[in-house]
Order: C-alpha cells, then sequence, then structure tokens
C-alpha cells in the first residue's frame, strides 16, 4: 500500500486529492484486507486532514470495497488492484482486474440467489463508471462524504 500526498502544491482543500492504492493477490483474506484498509484510509483523512466523513460513508465504501473487490477476484484471473482517492467531496473507489468484459447489472429478481453485488453498488453510489483499459477493465464508484441524513460525523474532527 502506498500513500499519495497531497495538498503540497497549495491547493485549497476541495482540489487535493488523497490516494491509496493496494495490490491484491486473490489470497482468501484478501477482501477483508480491502475493507480494512478502507476504513484506515478514510479514518486516517478524517484525523489528518480534518475532512469530515459520515458514518454512512464510512460503511458504504467498506460495502463498496467489499462487493468489487469479490467480483475481480471471483470472475478475473490474476491480480486486482484496490486504488482509493478523496476527490473533493467524495471517495472514489476503483477496482482494476485483468478481464476486459464489463460488468452488466442483472434486472432485479427476488428468487435469485447472489449475484446482487453491482446492483448494490449501482443504488449506493452517487456515480459508477465501468471502462475498458488497455488490460482488463476499472470499475469505479463514487461516494459522497457527508450524505448522511442526520449528519453524524464518523470518529472526530482534530482541534
Amino acid at each position: 500500500m502506498e500513500a499519495v500526498p497531497w495538498g503540497e502544491d497549495g491547493t485549497a482543500p476541495r482540489e487535493r486529492t488523497m490516494q491509496t492504492t493496494v495490490a491484491l493477490d486473490g489470497e482468501g483474506a484478501d477482501i477483508g484486507r480491502a475493507r480494512r484498509l478502507a476504513a484506515g484510509f478514510l479514518t486516517r483523512v478524517q484525523a489528518e486532514h480534518g475532512l469530515p466523513i459520515s458514518q454512512r460513508a464510512m460503511d458504504l465504501t467498506q460495502l463498496v470495497v467489499s462487493e468489487l473487490v469479490t467480483n475481480a477476484l471471483k470472475y478475473a484471473p490474476g491480480p486486482v488492484l484496490l486504488d482509493l482517492r478523496i476527490a473533493g467531496d467524495v471517495v472514489e473507489v476503483m477496482v482494476w482486474d485483468s478481464d476486459p468484459v464489463l460488468p452488466i447489472a442483472r434486472a432485479a429478481d427476488a428468487g435469485r440467489v447472489g449475484q446482487h453485488g453491482l446492483e448494490i453498488v449501482m443504488a449506493v453510489a452517487q456515480g459508477f463508471e465501468a471502462q475498458r483499459e488497455p488490460v482488463g477493465k476499472r470499475i469505479t464508484a463514487r461516494i459522497a462524504l457527508m450524505d448522511d441524513p442526520g449528519g453524524a460525523v464518523a470518529g472526530h474532527r482534530p482541534l
């Protein structure tokens, strides 16, 4: 995991980008590891930079990471890259895998067991896109950092 520093160029806080990327090799514990990385990343952003992040955004980010990483590990051979980035007032969850076939959300079917991950991601994200890359594809979901109707902020803000 490598964090990319931000703000050294003097840009305004909402124009800065904070990011972390990790390569996952398909081990059984990768999904849990990816969720912990997402939670740790958002907690660190909040603690170090005072960016307010709702508990709902924390929870939804971990859910989206879990669903996208699960799908990538299940359907694509080889490694998976997870990239988390703060861009303005959203967290972008990007997952790259080696399979060039773009995912398609299936029609709702209450009788279907499983295979609802993409539907879930599209329902909770403010933005979603799937793009072919020179090798494989990249899926990006965007989640608002402060979308909790009650305004509850996860963790605390530094003084």
